[in-house]
């Protein structure tokens, strides 16, 4: 039995058909920015057809189908996307994630904003990140995950007194609090070798654990100072604050001594390592826990910029936001269900 249509739907087809092949023609639909508001108007079209004509939601099944026959080489016209592309056009009506336009992002980018989280202000934030560092889905859905928008920038420092502006709030963003370490596949008990090894092993997690500009330098970094040897546990070098950064491991809870233990360091890699043309060193101390009262009272004597954060080799911050929000198999559903009203396809 032939299918029956909704009344437009031959003509909205052909109108579609044109768009798409008039955005191919324009773009090839390789410039990003072309794609995105192709997309938002096929979802602003679905939206409309089916709130204020009553078309039932198995359109976007025949769209799809129809779409796919048209244009056999592209990518994208699966029922699954339109429906996205419904959602987009529902949640980002504007365009933009806050004042972040969103056609600066992949598309699946912008599906994973919109059905990760459900905050436009954390939405916002991590649409600027991603643009920003040139994130990958995978890395955004990790740092999605991880809560990142709660940890960036809250490590203990002294950067204010001890940097000029504006170096001390670009270096104080760039440490986090606490550092994600469960990728290591460690207990809590595990020893400070122990973390060091595994992080060695598991450099790439890491460094994107550790945030964009770190460039690994070395391992137990050998430093002699008047015939003694010291043994740094890790070097890097941060490419946008133009600095060595010192991390050293604790496997303990913070104590005073540790910062002017760290101290000491950065006073050793300036005068031994750093060239003339790169910023003072800036040491991050990593420990399993820290009382942040004593933390503040101990970097305030010490002379040399320095962070303190815990770090965690267990996951255990708050739930993620993604249990409180609809998984893409409920939105879909949603969608699916939310007009069976007449002029529906068989």
């Amino acid at each position: 039995m032939i299918p029956i249509l909704p009344d437009g739907y031959a003509d909205w087809l052909k109108s579609l058909k044109n768009d798409i092949a008039q955005a191919q023609q324009r773009a090839g639909l390789l410039v990003n920015s072309e794609l995105l508001q192709l997309y938002g108007r096929i979802g602003r079209d679905i939206l409309q057809r089916q709130d204020l004509l009553g078309w039932g939601s198995k359109v976007i099944d025949r769209l799809a189908r129809d779409l796919k026959e048209e244009f056999p080489h592209m990518r994208g016209w699966s029922s699954s996307n339109l429906k996205y592309m419904r959602f987009f056009a529902q949640h980002c009506p504007s365009g933009q994630f806050g004042q972040q336009p969103a056609d600066q992002l992949p598309w699946f980018h912008c599906v994973t904003l919109l059905t990760k989280l459900n905050s436009d202000e954390e939405r916002e934030w991590y649409a600027l990140q991603t643009a920003l560092h040139g994130w990958s889905r995978t890395t955004l859905t990790l740092n999605i995950k991880s809560r990142l928008h709660l940890r960036q920038g809250s490590a203990i420092t002294n950067f204010e007194k001890r940097l000029p502006s504006p170096d001390s709030a670009l270096a104080r963003e760039t440490l986090r609090d606490p550092y994600m370490f469960d990728f290591l596949g460690l207990g809590n008990d595990a020893h400070e070798r122990d973390i060091e090894d595994g992080l060695m092993r598991h450099i790439t997690h890491f460094l994107l654990e550790l945030g964009a500009g770190f460039a690994f330098v070395g391992r137990q970094f050998r430093l002699e100072v008047d015939g003694d040897e010291f043994f740094i546990d890790l070097l890097f070098y941060h490419t946008r604050l133009k600095r060595y950064i010192v991390v050293e491991l604790k496997a303990t809870a913070f104590k005073p001594d540790h910062a002017g233990q760290l101290n000491f360091y950065l006073a050793a890699v300036d005068a031994k390592i750093k060239a003339e043309d790169d910023k003072p060193t800036i040491g991050l101390l990593l420990c399993k826990q820290k009382n942040r009262l004593v933390a503040e009272y101990a970097l305030s004597g010490i002379d040399k910029p320095i962070g303190i954060a815990e770090y965690q080799l267990l996951r255990n911050l708050p739930e993620s936001l993604e249990h409180k929000l609809p998984s893409i198999e409920e939105i879909e559903a949603e969608l699916a269900g939310s007009l069976t009203i007449q002029n529906k396809i068989p």
